[in-house]
């Protein structure tokens, strides 16, 4: 596929643009000034706005020039949710915000090749902008009616909390975002997902009237699972691209446990590979589904975009040693620790000795009772830290502090499959 717009067909991307034809002509013309927003409303984006970041880095692969706004200003009121009023947070939290996501975009776009993406931030030009002159110079141009079908404000003000002047003016500034970067910049095309379809348009609309210019807006659509659950939510809660709120391995976890019926949409999505490499993980997932290759290409490949090639390597060896296939003692203690978060590994204080590993088998959750736990052991089922206890153990063998992984945590394993660890904290 040599035509972006095709290739973004191809990959589920498109939902809506405002004239597909004059778009593709604008693309095939020469290079495009592009941009996409992100607002810092949370210390981090999450895997949600990998598909707007991603889709940005797949143009500028094609030829064309990014611009990548963090909102100092939107993210200081925030787009208007289905439900209730954001909380506003106060400037010091959202510029912080705003640095740490800068620094998130940046691996994910090239600053320095031949089509150089650029950082903007919209406080640069709101924070100087008088009251008076916002209203006017900018207001006058948006008609209320209009405004009040868009779907976010439309359901809010059908609800108990109706909606504030404040997230109501949101519409504005965005369009207003978009002016000024077609000003400063000569941007012609507005990306974002289909749920701001209404703040993207509205900056078209903008244009147009004051600009007497016509300019682009391509949504993509919101990616949806097929168990009907929410994606990038997990039973601990969103996925964030910030390694400290969501562990690489967790990450990792993520994109591996992808069900078979998402995992070639996501492929599309969330990676670079062509479609051959996608038809022939799509073909190994038909004829060897338990293998599990297509998520495991799936997660190799995301978390590498996000994390680093370095990461995903530890975590790939976390995986493999938890099952006892890699050496548990040469994982670091922040993937150990990660990995074993993710089983649910309990705190079990303890004085000079850890508990036996009867009581050890049992607080892991790998068994329901003590009884359950010996017959475990004597039946050679019982693994710690990937060693097989061996069936004669007495009950009330425990391992000495010398046998924690890092002085603090142990492996457990029942049969090949089932992994569960303990963190030993002293009393």
């Amino acid at each position: 596929m040599t035509d972006i717009l095709d290739e973004l067909h191809w990959r589920g991307l498109i939902a809506q643009s405002t004239d597909e034809a004059a778009l593709r002509a604008a693309l095939a013309a020469g290079p495009v000034t592009y941009y996409c927003g992100f607002d810092p409303t949370a210390p981090s984006l999450h895997i949600g706005n990998l598909v707007q970041l991603l889709t940005m880095r797949r143009l500028q692969l094609a030829g064309h020039d990014p611009l990548a706004l963090v909102g100092g200003a939107t993210g200081l009121i925030g787009d208007p949710k289905m439900t209730s009023e954001r909380t506003l947070n106060d400037r010091d939290t959202v510029a912080g915000w705003v640095e740490r996501i800068r620094k998130q975009i940046e691996p994910l776009l090239d600053f320095d090749g031949p089509h150089p993406a650029r950082m903007v931030n919209n406080l640069d030009w709101t924070a100087p902008l008088s009251a008076i002159d916002f209203l006017r110079d900018v207001g006058k141009h948006f008609r209320v009616g209009r405004m009040l079908s868009k779907e976010s404000v439309s359901a809010r003000l059908n609800s108990e909390q109706g909606i504030s002047f404040t997230e109501f003016s949101y519409q504005i500034l965005q369009g207003m975002d978009y002016l000024e970067l077609h000003r400063r910049y000569g941007c012609v095309l507005q990306t974002g997902g289909s749920d701001q379809w209404g703040n993207l348009t509205s900056g078209v609309d903008l244009i147009h009237r004051v600009q007497q210019t016509a300019v682009h807006a391509l949504a993509t659509p919101l990616i949806t699972k097929a168990d009907g659950t929410k994606f990038g939510k997990t039973e601990s809660g969103t996925v964030w691209l910030d390694p400290e709120i969501t562990s690489p391995y967790a990450f990792f976890q993520f994109w591996l446990n992808a069900d078979d019926r998402d995992v070639i949409g996501y492929l599309k999505v969330f990676t670079f590979r062509d479609p051959e490499q996608i038809a022939a993980l799509e073909r190994d997932l038909a004829e060897k589904p338990a293998a599990r290759g297509a998520q495991r290409a799936l997660a190799e490949d995301v978390t590498t975009l996000v994390h680093g090639a370095d990461e995903t390597a530890k975590v790939v060896a976390a995986s493999r040693a938890l099952f006892g296939m890699g050496a548990l003692e040469e994982l670091d203690p922040g993937t150990l620790k990660a990995a074993l978060d993710e089983t649910g590994a309990p705190v079990v204080e303890a004085g000079e000795e850890p508990p036996t590993y009867v009581d050890l088998f049992v607080s892991a959750g790998l068994v329901d009772s003590r009884s359950a736990a010996r017959r475990a052991i004597g039946d050679g089922g019982a693994y710690v830290n990937n060693i097989r206890l061996d069936p004669g153990t007495a009950p009330d063998a425990r391992p000495g502090r010398d046998d924690l992984l890092h002085g603090r945590w142990l492996v457990l394993r029942r049969g090949k499959r089932t992994v569960g660890g303990v963190e030993i904290a002293r009393a």
